[in-house]
């Protein structure tokens, strides 16, 4: 089966998680690469490929993914030898996507709201209950150490210690001292550094 994937990337975006976890893959892939600042995301060709007009999106072969933690479960699935994906039967298998869904069916939302500095919607209508309470349970998870999972690195921390750098870095939840070990474990990963560089390649180029 071939497994090279084309990866739609915008550097320095959300789309850096995606590209973080392909170099921690040791991935197959190649980058569609849209300058965001010129507006590309938003033109008819890309807009076929995710009508949200976002960042990260990903083809293999006929399956076009879109969504962030979508292509996050797909691609570590597609490479199962990099173990970044317990397995079904595995009883990790249930708190990996438990966390994998949580990010963004609870953590973002209540992010972009306290940042928005908007009220949840009621208790019986949010998706994620209260601020608090999310980021409390994030903090209680992490502390249990080193990784997300406890000693098993998975692609969750690579959602997860990617979000959060950038997260703390603009002040949006607090860099607690469990969340700033964490996010200097996760920086000091090979992978991140490459596609670091990679990233500051791209936006050399675009600059030009």
């Amino acid at each position: 089966m071939n497994r090279q994937v084309t990866l739609f990337h915008s550097p320095n975006t959300r789309s850096s998680g995606a590209l973080i976890l392909l170099e921690e893959l040791h991935a197959e892939y190649q980058l569609h690469v849209l300058n965001m600042k010129a507006g590309e995301q938003r033109r008819p060709d890309y807009l076929a490929v995710n009508p949200m007009g976002k960042v990260p999106a990903i083809k293999h072969g006929d399956a076009l993914v879109t969504e962030q933690v979508a292509i996050f479960l797909y691609l570590a699935d597609l490479y199962p030898e990099a173990g970044l994906a317990p397995a079904i039967g595995d009883p990790l298998r249930g708190p990996y996507l438990r966390w994998m869904v949580y990010y963004g069916s609870c953590f973002e939302p209540a992010v972009v709201d306290r940042a928005q500095k908007r009220e949840p919607a009621p208790q019986a209508m949010s998706p994620y209950g209260d601020f608090d309470t999310v980021f409390k349970t994030l903090n209680d998870q992490l502390a249990k150490g080193p990784y997300l999972l406890g000693e098993k690195f998975t692609a969750a921390d690579v959602l997860w210690g990617t979000a959060l750098t950038w997260i703390t870095m603009f002040g949006l939840v607090p860099a607690t001292p469990v969340i700033k070990a964490y996010t200097d474990r996760w920086n000091a990963r090979p992978s991140v550094a490459r596609a670091k560089a990679k990233d500051a390649e791209l936006v050399a180029a675009q600059s030009q």
